[in-house]
This record gives C-alpha cells, structure tokens and sequence, in this order.
C-alpha cells in the first residue's frame, strides 16, 4: 500500500518574489533624495509658485493709505503683465540686453573655441600654465572683478588712462552713454571665456588621435583638420555653451550694477532684472516686480528651447 504525501501548496509569485527587506531597499533610493527634494521645493518651486501667485494681485490703498485694513491684497488679472511689457523702460532695457548678448556671446564663444584648439594643438607649450591661466578669470566673482574693471575704466585712477595722458592720446571714457555696454561686456567676456573654453576642450581632448592620425596620412594640416574635423565634432559642446550663455546674458546684474555708483550713464533700470530690483526693493512694487519676473523667466526658457528645438538634429544626430 502507497502513502502518497500531499502537496505543499506553493506561495504565489509575487509573494516567491518578495524578499525580507525588498521594501527598505526600495525606499533607500527615496531617502537618499529626500534632502536634495525638501532644498528643492522650499527655495526654488514655492518662491516660484508665489512670484507667479503675485504677478496676479495688487494693492489697493482705501483713503489715505494709513491705518490697519487701508491697504489690501486683491486680484488684478494680467494687468501687471500688460503694465510690464508696456513700460518702456522695461522695453529699453530689454534692447540693451539684446544688444550686450550680441557683443558678448560671439565674443566669449569665439574666444573660448580659438583658446581650446590652440590648447589642444600637438605645437603647444604650457598647456597646463595655459589652462589655469584662462580659466582663473571665471573664479572670480562677479561683483569682485567688475570692481576691478570699473576703477581701471576710472580716468581719474586707471593706470591705463595715466599712460594715454603721458602719451598725449585723448581716449573717450568707457563710462560715456556711447561705449559703457562694451566696458559691461568686456567684463562678461573675461571672466566667461575660460569656463566655456573648458568645456569646449574637454570635448577636444575626447576625440579618438586615429582621426588625427588618418588625417596627417591625408596631408591635412592643422588648420584643416582644425575645421574638418575638431569643429564639427564639437559642436555640441558649443551648442551647449551657447544655450548657457545666452540665459547668462538674459539674466544680466552683477556687473551693470556694481559699476552703477561709478557711472551716471548706467541707471537703475538698465537690464530687466536691475529694473525688477528697483521695483521690489526702492519702491515697493513687489506686484509688478513678479510679473516682469515671470515674463523674463517664460523668455528665457521659450529661447533656450526654441534654440535647442531648431539645432536638435545637428547637435544630437551624432547620439543615435
């Protein structure tokens, strides 16, 4: 007589799936980002969310303005916005940045691009001396070296001016109504070239020598091989440093304002963020300052992403 032992029933897959401990490891990924998250949503979404909340409202002043309960908060629709974007000295100081990013940004990246192939030519010397040398200008900070700048564009303290005088040149100020947003550019170029030549050779130096080497078989020199080959193979790069320029310029500040107390030619509402501080923090106007923020920050992403969406073929095509 068989004895047949009944099955031992089986546990369902999932439950085969689930180990001890399965659960904690797939919060760890969470707990690790939860610092990085909480920074993230206490200054940078809520200010965001409450610049937008009052770029909608306004005050309204009953009577004479003194008093609890004269002033209140109310709903005013886009009426800061059509006030903003009708202002013109939001208009003139949107026309300055166009034209400081149309000084600065060919500028820098045509700089940063000629030092990084020079940098990466097989004749060149020091490279490392080179290297910290072009760079060093980006690790100074902003307020710092238009410090700098604007006492040696000072005619009464510049050395460079003491030098024209003894020569018997007569050299216009960099603080005239005319040539004060090339002295503001210059700044920008200075200390932005070396961070964009870094990228750009970072990018050179990952290119594979075979090329090089096929191409000196070929009999290209150096300068053909600069154009046929490292160019076009970095373009990426140049693209990238391009997008981040541009938002730099957009975002304009430290440096018109520090030259500020030096020069009368620069006033307070020169770039569109200087006229946002001047609404916020001198008038008071923190309902109109949200709306021209929120209309700068919608600018500079529709730019950024417009100019990403209209050179994603020749930027990414390589990646696929």
């Amino acid at each position: 007589m068989t004895t047949t032992t009944p099955a031992r029933p089986t546990a369902p897959p999932a439950a085969r799936r689930r180990r001890p401990g399965a659960s904690r490891r797939q919060g760890a990924p969470w707990a690790f980002l939860a610092p990085a998250i909480v920074l993230f949503v206490l200054f940078l979404a809520l200010p965001i969310a409450y610049a937008v909340y009052l770029s909608f409202r306004t005050e309204k002043v009953s009577g004479l303005g003194l008093g609890s309960g004269s002033r209140t908060e109310v709903w005013n629709g886009f009426a800061n916005y059509a006030a903003s974007l009708a202002d013109p000295e939001f208009l003139a100081s949107v026309g300055r940045v166009a034209l400081y990013g149309v000084i600065v940004v060919p500028t820098m990246l045509g700089l940063a691009l000629l030092f990084a192939l020079l940098l990466d030519s097989r004749r060149s010397r020091a490279t490392k001396f080179s290297r910290v040398s072009i760079f060093l200008p980006y690790a100074v900070p902003a307020v710092i070296s238009s410090l700098l700048w604007g006492f040696l564009y000072l005619p009464g303290v510049s050395p460079f001016y003491y030098v024209f005088d003894r020569l018997g040149w007569d050299v216009p100020s960099l603080f005239s109504s005319n040539l004060v947003i090339f002295a503001v550019a210059n700044i920008a170029v200075w200390g932005g070239v070396g961070f964009n030549m870094v990228v750009i050779y970072t990018s050179l130096r990952a290119i594979p020598s075979e090329l090089y080497e096929a191409a000196e078989l070929d009999g290209c020199t150096q300068i053909g091989m600069a154009w046929r080959i490292k160019i076009p193979i970095v373009v990426p790069s140049i693209i990238m440093t391009f997008v981040f320029s541009m938002i730099a310029t957009l975002q304009v500040f430290a440096e018109p304002t520090t030259l500020k107390p030096l020069s009368n030619t620069i006033s307070s509402t020169w770039t569109p963020l200087m006229k946002v501080y001047r609404d916020a923090f001198i008038r008071g106007d923190l309902y109109s300052a949200a709306a021209t923020s929120v209309i700068i920050a919608v600018a500079t992403f529709v730019l950024s992403f417009g100019f990403l969406r209209l050179v994603q073929s020749r930027a990414f095509g390589q990646e696929k």
